[in-house]
């Protein structure tokens, strides 16, 4: 998801560059919500790892 999001991201400033504003910003936007998933279900699988994570004793 975080690479949809830079390829997005990077999408938009070639438009951007080229003069199309208004699909510049849609990729724009469209970039900035999936790394706003991306960081929310980064930070719950960090939270779930924590109180889920596997309690083995490490080898001897």
């Amino acid at each position: 998801m975080l690479g949809w999001s830079i390829a997005f991201f990077v999408l938009a400033i070639v438009a951007a560059v080229f003069g199309f504003g208004g699909i510049a910003g849609t990729l724009a936007w469209a970039a900035e919500l999936m790394f706003v998933a991306f960081m929310i279900l980064f930070v719950l699988s960090l939270v779930a790892n924590m109180f889920a994570g596997r309690k083995t004793n490490p080898p001897i």
